[in-house]
């Protein structure tokens, strides 16, 4: 059997990059766009490992300015990936723009199931009253920061958590996340800023250790519980035959 590559669920990379330099991270990468324009770019694409999202940052004003619901709904009939979207806490955009932005996502979202890559950087209690009036599934909290009651909330809501390089360093985090939520992500450039050696997407395996830490096990065998997550991610979207033909392989052979 291959060896099942690393998961980085939330990256950032320009949509031009050549694909012989994707194919070099040797690893599964979810690309996070950040507004439409950039996702209609990522999404002319076909890369056998790497998986384009359709974003519209909270961070970006033009972003949140140019967002249009119709055209979201049409660019995620060609992905099964969301991302980047939520809300932020520290954004210039104002939090009532960001809350309609994301409720109109929400609603989509609900009638056109997908993996959800979602932001909360100082919004935490914010995202979760949106989701809870807007239930979506599928929905993976990227970077999370939340108190350990708020991170009950998102298990009740059926959330998973994509833990990055920085988000590790506060332990406690970690270890409010049930072992079958948790994914791993590098948030390229942003997240792996404490990762010694190489920054690049894909490069997850200080978080493979720490995680492997926590739940006294290897890396190896996180790395197969990993995959095992995401496939139980996938099954929720039902939304499987838009991944790349190798991931779904790679999914099947888990079985």
């Amino acid at each position: 059997m291959r060896e099942l590559p690393p998961i980085d669920m939330h990256a950032h990379i320009k949509p031009e990059i050549d694909a012989t330099e994707l194919n070099a991270l040797g690893s599964l990468t979810f690309a996070a766009t950040r507004t439409l324009d950039e996702a209609e770019k990522a999404l002319a694409r076909s890369d056998g490992w790497t998986i384009w999202g359709v974003g519209c940052h909270p961070g970006l004003v033009g972003a949140q300015k140019a967002f249009d619901k119709n055209r979201f709904t049409e660019l995620i009939e060609r992905t099964c990936f969301v991302s980047e979207i939520g809300l932020d806490g520290s954004s210039r955009v104002p939090m009532r723009t960001q809350q309609a932005t994301f409720a109109e996502i929400l609603s989509v979202l609900q009638g056109h199931s997908r993996i959800a890559s979602v932001h909360s950087y100082s919004a935490t209690e914010e995202v979760l009253e949106l989701m809870t009036a807007t239930p979506i599934d599928s929905v993976v909290l990227h970077w999370w920061l939340g108190t350990k009651e708020q991170t009950a909330r998102a298990v009740e809501l059926g959330c998973f958590f994509s833990v990055n390089a920085s988000m590790v360093r506060r332990s406690d985090v970690l270890a409010w996340l049930p072992a079958e939520r948790v994914l791993t992500e590098t948030d390229h450039p942003f997240g792996d800023r404490f990762v010694r050696g190489v920054r690049r997407p894909g490069n997850v395996a200080a978080v493979e250790e720490t995680i492997a830490e926590t739940l006294g096990s290897s890396p190896p065998a996180v790395r197969q519980l990993l995959w095992r997550n995401l496939g139980d991610l996938v099954r929720e979207t039902s939304c499987g035959t838009r991944l790349p033909r190798p991931v779904r392989i790679a999914l099947a052979g888990l079985m």
